[in-house]
């Protein structure tokens, strides 16, 4: 396969953008030349070395309608007067540049949905800002020969409204090997049983609030919240209400291994998303797959793509319905059944061997050998 100059875009600040991340080493390793290119905040965490380029754009303007202008401008004309050979989009905030770019160079377009991007909390409750994200989606998606999704739920969405063939690459981990992390190395109590709800999106709809809620009566827990979002604030003001300082303790953003070795002493990880429209309810986030490499059981909502996981490997609880008692009643039904926790540890290790990044890389491989020809 003949070299190529593929840019890979993406509206994140990169570092920890896991899945952009494999997607961009898997197309290093097919001899491409790879410029991932992502946009630098005032607070974002030095870029790691990578084996391919990165560029991080500065934005003055972090965030709402002029950030997105802003951003999608300047990867146009990022693009336009460079060497170009193949354009790989990660979500829709992304992709008109992507696009506009593939139809006057001519050349290929691989379109990576994350989501459902036009059915956020943050677009369904704004009604005019969501209408400009769908008018580009629907006027740019029917013309896509190249699309991914994350699982088969997006999958079938997209597939029933566009009638475009989608191949699924979920976004599970490398097979992770135990870092034999200690809690007395980080800090933390070895005689609590400790729960863990992680990851870089913690935002509001993913049950962040209920898990501190929950805390309140639970003896001998311990809740670690490792990651940073928009429900943070808000359960801070829960924990200083209720005087729950010594229970739950926060972590800001961290390097993937870092956050793996909270995730790894953790007895149990809890994955919260409410079905707050349909991307919340087809989602299936990246904590799940960690949780498993971890050997860490789950305890989650009862969302369709989550559950299918839980329930397939016998890894975890599924609540029938979310609520405070639902949760705290179930957190200390597990804290009392050590011989059923290790099971489901012993469980999370089997599903791991199949729940992998080098099991699934296989069909993005497919893809890119055949866009990038």
């Amino acid at each position: 396969m003949q070299r190529k100059t593929i840019y890979v875009l993406v509206s994140s600040d990169l570092v920890t953008d896991n899945r952009v991340a494999k997607t961009c080493e898997e197309m290093h390793i097919l001899g491409h030349r790879v410029i991932l290119v992502g946009r630098q905040k005032k607070k974002s965490p030095e870029m790691t070395e990578r084996p391919y380029q990165t560029m991080r754009l500065k934005t003055y303007i972090e965030k709402g309608a002029l950030f997105y202008a802003s951003l999608n401008l300047r990867l146009f004309f990022l693009l336009l007067f460079r060497r170009v050979d193949g354009v790989y989009a990660n979500d829709l905030d992304t992709l008109l540049p992507a696009y506009l770019i593939s139809r006057i160079k001519k050349i290929p377009l691989i379109y990576d949905s994350h989501e459902l991007f036009t059915e956020v909390p943050e677009l369904i409750e704004r009604p005019k800002i969501r209408a400009i994200w769908l008018r580009i989606e629907k006027s740019i998606f029917p013309k896509l020969t190249y699309i991914i999704t994350v699982n088969k739920s997006i999958a079938s969405t997209y597939e029933k409204i566009y009638g475009k063939d989608i191949t699924v690459v979920r976004n599970v981990p490398k097979i992770y090997t135990s870092q034999n992390a200690s809690r007395k190395a980080l800090g933390l109590p070895e005689d609590k049983f400790i729960m863990i709800i992680q990851g870089s999106g913690l935002n509001i709809g993913r049950g962040i609030e209920e898990a501190v809620e929950a805390m309140i009566g639970l003896e001998n827990v311990l809740l670690l919240i490792v990651g940073d979002g928009d429900a943070i604030p808000a359960s801070k003001e829960i924990v200083q209400k209720n005087k729950l300082e010594n229970q739950v303790i926060y972590v800001s953003r961290v390097p993937y291994l870092s956050m793996m070795q909270y995730t790894e002493i953790a007895d149990l990880g809890l994955s919260l998303d409410k079905p707050i429209g349909l991307n919340y309810a087809f989602s299936l986030p990246n904590k799940i797959f960690d949780y498993l490499h971890a050997s860490t059981p789950i305890l989650c909502t009862n969302l369709q793509e989550v559950a299918r996981v839980v329930h397939t490997h016998q890894c975890g609880i599924v609540l029938p319905e979310l609520s405070i008692e639902n949760l705290r009643s179930e957190i200390h039904k597990l804290t009392l059944n050590k011989p059923e926790l290790d099971i489901m540890k012993n469980n999370c290790l089997t599903a791991a061997q199949k729940e992998n990044w080098e099991i699934e890389k296989i069909a993005l491989i497919s893809l890119i050998q055949r866009a990038f020809s």
